[in-house]
């Protein structure tokens, strides 16, 4: 059974220091004084070597692709320091989910669709300064009228026109929208053949924030993950040229449609050990407060409701634990989940981290309802973990598709 090692517990408390000096300290200016979180992300990055790590793994990537191009076999690859890239994740949320969210969507969905469809030349153009967090990535797929139904109801189009493409739509809820550099762009190719629109190839493009014809919005206002900025795009005649098409090609292998459907399945694992990390911070502030807070002369943490709820919250930690473990060790052997199974570790780590949130609020009293105790942040920001990468409805979806296919 897959366990934390010493070095794993050595790196998360090193980390959890780094968030006690650096991030706690201005969390109030991430959450209300619109405070973006790049800068504090990168002095992560330069703490612990992690931008010299992703140059390295750049580095041997271009290898393995240029071997592959060569006719050699790819070597199996060692998951089994997935542990370590998911530890500051996990400690991350224990106090600002939305730092994660910027990250991982700059770095592991910008950044790892170029380096898994991309040149070799998009590759080094555009893709090691998203993995070091030199430059600002997104991942534009969701548009107003098409959330859940992201790639069936996409209207944003690419039209060819001699060696260029014209793009024109909207993307709406893009996470670093308002600040990325660099931005994964998928649209409908529209090549005139009468096609159904919802049937129509899906294209992916790699655009520039400063491209004539594109406009960001200014950071939304939202009920939660203030540490995340996020906002609309808008295309206007955008001319893109056949070199920021991703892969060189209309239809890469693994593009399109299926590369939007494999990084589904990458945000939705990775949504339980986001989750992971909220339950252990609300986990203990409620085991803390319980000790301490008094009533009728005695400490709440002797009645049994107040039992009730913290044993609850022990049994979302461990089974989320459990969870993510269990990713973990099929990493080490080099297996992926499939998107069912990836959906329902996200729906029941969601479901927990909310319903743990929701707990310790109710456990803090009216305690809970100001900011200063921090678990009404962690609610909120717990709260979009049940929309955002699929809704609980989609994931309930992609589980019974699969069920009544066996």
């Amino acid at each position: 059974m897959y366990e934390w090692s010493e070095e794993h517990l050595a790196v998360a408390l090193a980390v959890r220091r780094f968030v006690d000096e650096e991030i706690r300290p201005v969390l109030d200016d991430l959450e209300f004084g619109d405070l973006p979180p790049y800068g504090i992300l990168r002095k992560l990055f330069a703490t612990f070597g992690m931008d010299q790590l992703a140059r390295e793994g750049f580095k041997r990537q271009l290898e393995r692709r240029a071997a592959a191009d060569a006719g050699a076999s790819e070597p199996r690859r060692d998951g089994g320091g997935a542990g370590f890239t998911l530890i500051p994740v996990i400690e991350l949320c224990r106090v600002s989910p939305g730092l994660v969210t910027s990250l991982g969507v700059s770095t592991g969905l910008a950044g790892g669709t170029i380096m898994k469809l991309g040149t070799p030349e998009q590759m080094e153009r555009f893709g090691l300064d998203l993995l070091t967090l030199d430059k600002v990535g997104a991942w534009a797929i969701t548009e107003p009228d098409s959330g859940s139904d992201a790639l069936g109801g996409m209207r944003t189009t690419a039209r060819r026109d001699g060696d260029e493409y014209v793009l024109n739509g909207q993307k709406t809820w893009i996470t670093n929208g308002p600040y990325a550099d660099t931005i994964i762009c998928y649209a409908k190719l529209d090549d005139g053949s009468g096609i159904d629109p919802r049937h129509r190839p899906v294209v992916t493009f790699i655009l520039s924030s400063d491209m004539e014809g594109l406009v960001r919005s200014k950071p939304m206002r939202k009920m939660g993950q203030h540490a995340s900025p996020t906002g609309e795009l808008f295309f206007a005649d955008v001319r893109v040229g056949r070199d920021r098409l991703l892969g060189g090609s209309e239809a890469p292998a693994g593009g399109g449609r299926a590369s939007a459907k494999d990084n589904f399945v990458t945000e939705r694992a990775g949504v339980a050990a986001m989750s992971l990390g909220i339950i252990e911070e609300c986990l203990r502030l409620s085991v803390d407060y319980a000790k301490s807070r008094m009533l009728w002369g005695r400490p709440i943490s002797e009645f049994q409701l107040i039992q009730l709820k913290l044993a609850r919250m022990e049994v979302a930690r461990v089974n989320t634990q459990n969870l993510v473990f269990s990713h973990l060790e099929r990493s080490a052997a080099g297996s992926t989940p499939t998107l069912a199974e990836a959906s329902a570790m996200k729906l029941y780590a969601a479901q927990a981290a909310f319903d743990v949130a929701n707990d310790a609020i109710q456990l803090f009293g009216g305690n809970g309802y100001v900011s200063e105790y921090r678990v009404e942040q962690l609610a909120r920001d717990a709260r979009v973990l049940q929309i955002y990468a699929g809704t609980d409805e989609i994931q309930v979806v992609a589980i019974a598709k699969d069920l009544l296919s066996r």
